[in-house]
């Protein structure tokens, strides 16, 4: 699955990327499963729900993989 940057914006945070590909609900369910760990970005565990995301960036949660694009 990919994702796009809005348009003239240079990064997404990760809550923010999670709702967008549907991987959850809402920012508070986001907020939850990053914390506790369950997420992955460029392969290692962030429970940062305002790490920036940028182009080329990945991240997984629930067997699924999800790929930023600008």
């Amino acid at each position: 699955m990919e994702i796009e940057i809005r348009d003239g914006e240079e990064f997404i945070k990760l809550g923010q990327a999670m709702k967008k590909a549907g991987f959850v609900g809402s920012g508070v369910d986001a907020k939850f499963v990053i914390q506790d760990g369950l997420v992955k970005v460029n392969g290692e565990v962030d429970t940062r729900r305002g790490r920036k995301l940028y182009p080329g960036d990945s991240f997984e949660y629930n067997g699924e993989t999800c790929i930023i694009n600008e």
